[in-house]
């Protein structure tokens, strides 16, 4: 179960800031494309962090509000009754943007790049899992051990954490940690996903080749 399960108590508990986004103006897809913005300044402190702890606060604020504008574009669009193709479209697109930033920061921060690489192949190919179930015809995937808020909430509170102490275990940081455990974790949501949608479309994936 993952925090995206609990994305419709999270949209009601956000509407004073739909109602407040919707006094001054803003669209769904500002929302979403300033969302890239506190993305890109995130994994750039992320990359600071690794030689000046310090970054780490900074950079965990920015990665949690990147979180909740995912959280609270969707919540607009709905309210306002807004919500489109190309606005979904958008949304995704940018928030595969936002991951690379994110995840690409934290691994570049500890010059762990072949951690960072399998962080993000396996970040990259659950979205695409859930979004290629519905361009299937079912119903897109959301469900897995790792979600998006799961993963953004996770590195936040490492960074969170980074800011005060980092223990270091096996030779690895805290943050290094983090990065094996998205590397591994990741691509087993995906396969959950892969399955769950194999499954689906009548297929049995032990009986096949």
């Amino acid at each position: 179960m993952t925090l995206d399960s609990l994305r419709p108590l999270a949209t009601r508990a956000i509407r004073p800031f739909v109602a407040a986004a919707e006094r001054i103006g803003l669209s769904p897809n500002a929302i979403t494309t300033l969302s890239v913005f506190t993305a890109a300044a995130g994994g750039y402190a992320l990359v600071v962090g690794g030689s000046d702890p310090s970054w780490y606060g900074p950079a965990a604020l920015l990665v949690l509000v990147t979180g909740f504008f995912d959280v609270l574009d969707g919540a607009l669009a709905r309210a306002t009754d807004t919500a489109s193709d190309a606005g979904d479209f958008l949304d995704h697109v940018l928030d595969r943007y936002g991951d690379v930033l994110i995840l690409g920061g934290l691994a570049v921060g500890v010059e762990q790049y072949l951690l960072g690489m399998l962080a993000l192949t396996g970040v990259l190919l659950t979205a695409y899992l859930g979004t290629q179930a519905e361009a299937l015809g079912l119903d897109r995937i959301y469900g897995g051990l790792l979600g998006r808020a799961d993963i953004l909430l996770l590195v936040g509170v490492v960074a969170g954490v980074g800011t005060v102490v980092d223990p270091t275990v096996y030779g690895l940081s805290l943050v290094e940690w983090t990065l094996a455990f998205l590397a591994v974790f990741t691509h087993v949501t995906a396969g959950q996903r892969f399955v769950w949608c194999w499954r689906a479309l009548g297929e049995d994936p032990q009986s096949s080749a």
